[in-house]
């Protein structure tokens, strides 16, 4: 069972993202700040910046390098550790919603609400392609343990899967009704996709086959994350439901529920990022982050 161990305010509106890194995390929202909390204490780091629009996504890449994604399309990479920017690019032109950094091959997967996939070089920073998949958009990339493939989130209700190799589109598969809005590669097999939509269902699937594998009533409204738990053994959800609910990723059986009375959030769960094996945050439209950890019953 997961419990609250630490909740952490200090943004001036919803919190949109949530990133952790060694014993930080970082977070970013309506209130266009990006800042930096000490998991421990709660405290406010002294790194925060401000933008001029809202903060969607966030991740780093190259040990210290931090990927800012805006509801404007703007991509900013901050130096952590020289504390400067060193690079900035506008080949978006709206909002990005999910960025994922691929280690095993240096690439930087970025997607937006137009259904634009770029995908760029981390070491030299080059595009490497820019795809207009004309899907509506992409709020989530799930990326395989291997790096070999990409998994997108797409609002036209496919799931769309590509390889890492020659960036071509495998499988195609129609997954939930009004849209796809999370998706997760199974943590202990990456011939297994999981899916979350705005249709508040959980879905399982060997995507190679494009047979489907599970479907879960899980969530009042829309599934907006999705992260693996406990070396794989479980899995998070995160909704507009306001609710996280914790699943068996062996039997895909439910194992607890967290909400407001149990010190949940009171608006939507926007985000959630693992820290370590028993915990993990989650980020909020109330403007809070929580710190949850698992104990021992």
């Amino acid at each position: 069972m997961f419990q609250k161990q630490k909740e952490i305010t200090g943004h001036a509106g919803a919190v949109y993202c949530c990133l952790v890194k060694d014993e930080f995390v970082y977070s970013g929202g309506a209130d266009h700040f990006v800042t930096r909390w000490n998991i421990a204490t709660g405290e406010q780091d002294k790194f925060a910046i401000k933008f001029e629009h809202s903060i969607y996504a966030l991740e780093i890449i190259n040990e210290n390098i931090l990927v800012v994604g805006l509801s404007s399309g703007g991509m900013h990479f901050f130096d952590l550790e020289a504390r400067k920017e060193i690079k900035f690019f506008t080949q978006h032109t709206k909002a990005i919603f999910s960025i994922k950094y691929n280690s095993h091959k240096n690439q930087l997967f970025v997607a937006d609400a137009e259904g634009n996939l770029s995908v760029w070089n981390t070491i030299d920073f080059s595009l490497m392609i820019y795809l207009p998949l004309d899907c509506g958009k992409i709020r989530k990339i799930g990326l395989s343990s291997t790096g070999d493939f990409v998994a997108l989130a797409c609002q036209d209700e496919m799931l769309r899967i590509m390889d890492t190799e020659y960036f071509n589109e495998l499988k195609t598969i129609k997954a939930h009704t009004d849209g796809v809005s999370s998706v997760l590669f199974h943590p202990l097999n990456s011939d297994v996709v999981i899916t979350g939509g705005k249709d508040a269902l959980i879905k399982v699937w060997k995507w190679n086959e494009e047979e489907l594998v599970e479907t879960i009533v899980a969530h009042n409204f829309a599934v907006y994350d999705l992260i693996a738990l406990n070396e794989g053994e479980a899995f998070a959800s995160g909704s507009r439901d306001k609710s996280i609910k914790i699943w068996s990723s062996i039997d895909f059986s439910f194992q607890q529920k967290i909400e407001l009375k149990s010190g949940g959030h009171r608006h939507s769960v926007n985000g959630l990022s693992k820290i370590k094996k028993g915990s993990f945050v989650s980020c909020s439209d109330d403007g809070k982050l929580i710190v949850w950890e698992s104990i021992r019953e």
